[in-house]
């Protein structure tokens, strides 16, 4: 036959209500920590590129050979362009945590894109640190 149509005052629909409630609570928390992980990855990005830059800045001053001068020329590339992907990520991590969560409170499923923001991150990352071995071994 046809399915039921549930009564109002069954306890039922309030439990339903209230599970739906907490289900989209744990999902907004859960985006919460994915967001926070972004930036703490994206602060450490952005650490490591400046610690990189001063570490080569002391091996120069020590010794300021040619050799030295190249290779803090090779990690100035390299920490300034971690550096700027770190401050991309955030500003990616930020932009979807509002997007997903404006979808949330409208009522609306979540988006899973073709490219998602970890994917992208890793390939630029790649993509620096191949550059970065180029710009130190190769020039």
């Amino acid at each position: 036959m046809g399915q039921e149509i549930p009564n109002p005052t069954d306890s039922r629909v309030n439990l339903a209500r209230d599970r739906t409630c907490m289900a989209n609570f744990r999902t907004q928390l859960a985006l919460d920590r994915t967001t926070l992980a972004w930036v703490r990855t994206t602060l450490t990005m952005a650490s490591f590129g400046f610690g990189m830059v001063a570490f080569f800045r002391t091996i120069q001053k020590q010794s300021p050979t040619a050799e030295s001068v190249r290779l803090h020329q090779g990690a100035i590339w390299m920490g300034t362009a971690l550096i700027l992907l770190g401050i991309v990520a955030m500003v990616l991590a930020g932009l979807s945590h509002w997007f997903t969560l404006r979808r949330l409170r409208r009522g609306e499923s979540p988006v899973l894109r073709q490219w998602p923001l970890s994917i992208t991150v890793a390939m630029l990352s790649a993509l620096v640190g191949l550059a970065g071995l180029w710009a130190l071994f190769v020039r």
